[in-house]
C-alpha cells in the first residue's frame, strides 16, 4: 500500500515575487532532497517580504509518480515551468546511470542556455552529467558515486572531498545533507548573510558550511569527560581569538602534557589544534566583514588573530578563493 501526495503551489496569502524556483520530480523521486529544496525555497516565509523565492514542482513524465518511501506523487505541471524558472533543483536521481529522458535535457540546456541557474542534490548530478552540462566543469556528488560518474563522463573534473561545488551557473552538491549547505549558500548568495541566517535557524543546522569541507571526518567519539574537560578551554580559545595560543599555553591550561593535550583535542574536534584556530578565525572574520562594514581590514586581521592583513589575505585566498575586500563586497548587507 503507498500513500498519495498532491504537490501543490505555494497557497500562502502572502505572495512573493522573487527569483522562481523550479524543482523536478520524477518516478523514483528521492524524496529527502526534493524535501529539502521545498523546506529552503518553498516553505511560505513572510518575514522575508515579497522578494522572497517563489516555488514551484516540474513534474518530468507523466504521473501518478512513485516516490522513496511508498508515496505515490502526483503534479500538475510539467517541463513548460523550466522554460521561466530562474533556480532549477534536481533532486538524487533514480539511478546513476539511468538514462536522462531527451526532452528533460533538452529542457534544462535551454534554461541554462538563457541564464538560469541548474544545481543538482546528491546524485541528481546524474542528470546535468548526462544533459551535457558539466563538460570541462568542476562538480561534486556523494562519495559513492565518484567513480561511477568518471567512468561515464571523463570530460567532469570531479573533487569527490567538498560539499559541494559552486560553478556560477551550474552547481552541485555532494551527499543528501550538503544539499541543504548548498541551497543556504544559495540564500545566502541572493539574499546575504542574515537570510541564510533565519533559515538555517528555521532548520535548525549550522548557517554556513564551506564547500571546500571534506564530506565526512574519521574521527572517534570523544569520551564524555574529554568534552567536560576541554570544553571551558575551547569556548576560552573562541573568545581570545585575537591573542596568541602556543599549544603550551593551551596545553598548561588543559592540565595536560603538550602531546596528550594534542592527542586529546583532535579525538573531541576532528581537526588539529592549528587547523580548528585557522577555521575560528576565519569563521570570525567573515563574520565582521558581513555585518561591521565600518571596520577596517586591518582591525578585523588583528580581531581574528591573523595580526596582519597580509596574513589574513594569504588565508582568505588558500581557504575561500578571495580577499577579505571581495568577500565583503559580497555579503556585506
Amino acid at each position: 500500500m503507498t500513500d498519495s501526495v498532491k504537490i501543490m503551489p505555494n497557497t500562502s496569502p502572502h505572495q512573493t515575487k522573487g527569483p522562481l524556483v523550479a524543482a523536478l520530480a520524477y518516478d523514483g523521486l528521492c524524496t529527502f532532497e526534493f524535501g529539502i529544496a521545498y523546506e529552503v525555497f518553498g516553505l511560505p516565509r513572510p518575514e522575508m517580504g515579497d522578494s522572497w523565492y517563489r516555488f514551484s514542482v516540474c513534474g518530468i513524465e507523466p504521473g501518478p509518480l512513485c516516490a522513496a518511501g511508498g508515496l505515490t506523487v502526483a503534479v500538475d505541471k510539467g517541463l513548460e515551468v523550466l522554460e521561466a524558472a530562474d533556480l532549477i533543483v534536481v533532486p538524487g536521481w533514480r539511478a546513476i546511470d539511468a538514462p536522462v529522458p531527451a526532452p528533460l535535457a533538452a529542457a534544462l540546456r535551454a534554461a541554462h542556455q538563457r541564464g538560469a541557474r541548474i544545481m543538482s542534490l546528491c546524485s541528481g548530478v546524474a542528470v546535468l552529467a548526462g544533459s551535457g552540462l558539466l563538460a570541462n566543469r568542476r562538480a561534486t556528488t556523494h562519495w559513492r558515486y565518484v567513480a561511477s560518474i568518471a567512468a561515464l563522463y571523463p570530460d567532469i573534473t570531479l573533487d569527490a572531498d567538498v560539499l559541494y561545488v559552486d560553478e556560477g551557473s551550474v552547481l552541485t552538491a555532494a551527499g543528501s545533507a550538503a544539499g541543504i549547505d548548498l541551497c543556504l549558500h544559495v540564500v545566502r548568495s541572493d539574499f546575504g548573510p542574515d537570510a541564510a541566517n533565519s533559515v538555517a535557524r528555521r532548520l535548525v543546522v549550522p548557517p554556513h558550511r564551506e564547500g571546500g569541507q571534506a564530506q565526512f571526518i574519521a574521527a572517534p567519539v570523544p569520551e564524555e569527560r574529554e568534552g567536560i574537560r576541554l570544553g571551558p578551554l575551547i569556548e576560552w580559545m573562541r573568545e581570545s581569538l585575537s591573542e596568541e595560543q602556543p599549544i603550551n599555553l593551551l596545553a598548561k591550561r588543559a592540565g595536560m602534557s603538550m602531546r596528550t593535550f594534542q592527542r586529546r583535542f583532535e579525538a573531541a574536534t576532528g581537526e588539529s589544534v592549528g587547523e580548528w584556530l585557522l577555521k575560528e578565525r576565519l569563521r570570525h572574520a567573515r563574520d565582521l566583514l558581513e555585518k561591521e562594514l565600518a571596520v577596517s581590514l586591518d582591525d578585523i586581521a588583528i580581531s581574528s588573530g591573523f595580526g596582519t592583513l597580509a596574513t589574513m589575505r594569504h588565508h582568505f585566498h588558500r581557504r575561500l578563493g578571495t580577499s577579505p575586500s571581495a568577500y565583503r563586497k559580497s555579503f556585506c548587507g
